[in-house]
């Protein structure tokens, strides 16, 4: 893992591309704030997975309405929001069996319980997007209300992660609650995903992002970023933080989630972060 406040990259960054084609955008679903019922949903729904130390027999995964009556003990959990394709994305299952192996628990709120939701392919405007932060924002605060009604979870020890859609909330999230945050594939900068990027992210509290150097959407090389500044991390969000890490991935998918690198990191951040045994 990367020392606090450091920057792990190969090679050099992409330079910005030199001309720009704008894609078209679409959005559907016009609901965009949760309702009682679907606030119920979004953690009755959510992923969870449980490590064989929380059950007392052997790993759970399935929906957070169904999880066993836990036999085991209080175990650190990552409370993990999703990208913009919802919980479906095959790697995030992957990703928290993986945290199960190191005796993490994990859930992942669906976002998608809200009907006729809202989502966009794009790029779209910035009011449509910052409309989805605000959704995804408020599913923090659902899911730290579910935790501390379960068993199974150590809410001394929780961390905040996300990807792509769900680390932009991670990133403005006050911390409040969590021991420290992941942020996956997200730059923490002003660019066509955001009015501006307003990320909270306190000196005291750990941080890790994890981005690919040639990312799709938030890196330089896309030609709509909407910021010919940007550098496509969150090394300017993080300039005065001493205990956060930020590690390039060369050439990466911008679902990075379970490649090797992105695994490191976690897990280095996670054994410090989480005191694991």
């Amino acid at each position: 893992m990367a020392a606090a406040g450091s920057l792990v990259a190969c090679g050099s960054l992409p330079a910005p591309p030199t001309s720009v084609a704008v894609p078209a955008g679409e959005v559907k679903g016009t609901a965009v704030t949760h309702t009682a019922a679907s606030a119920r949903g979004v953690m009755d729904n959510a992923a969870l997975v449980l490590p064989a130390r929380a059950t007392g027999t052997g790993i759970y995964a399935g929906p957070l309405r169904d999880a066993p009556r836990t036999g085991g003990a209080p175990v650190p959990v990552v409370v993990f929001l999703h990208g913009s394709s919802g919980l479906g994305l095959k790697a995030i299952g992957e990703w928290q069996r993986w945290l199960a192996g190191l005796g993490v628990a994990s859930v992942a709120p669906d976002s998608f319980a809200l009907p006729d939701r809202i989502t966009y392919k794009s790029p779209v405007s910035k009011a449509v997007y910052e409309q989805v932060h605000a959704l995804r924002l408020s599913e923090v605060a659902l899911a730290l209300q579910a935790l501390r009604q379960q068993p199974w979870a150590d809410t001394s020890r929780l961390v905040l992660a996300g990807t792509s859609e769900g680390a932009a909330a991670v990133a403005r999230h006050d911390g409040t609650g969590f021991a420290g945050r992941i942020i996956y594939s997200w730059s923490c900068e002003d660019n066509y995903f955001v009015q501006a990027h307003r990320s909270v992210l306190p000196p005291g509290q750990p941080v890790l992002n994890v981005m690919s150097s040639t990312d799709v959407y938030f890196s330089p090389t896309n030609a709509w970023l909407g910021n010919p500044a940007a550098k496509g991390h969150c090394g300017d969000a993080l300039r005065d933080h001493k205990n956060a890490s930020i590690v390039l991935i060369p050439g990466a998918p911008h679902t990075l989630l379970n490649l090797p690198p992105a695994r490191h990191a976690t897990a280095g951040f996670l054994r410090d972060v989480l005191k694991l045994e």
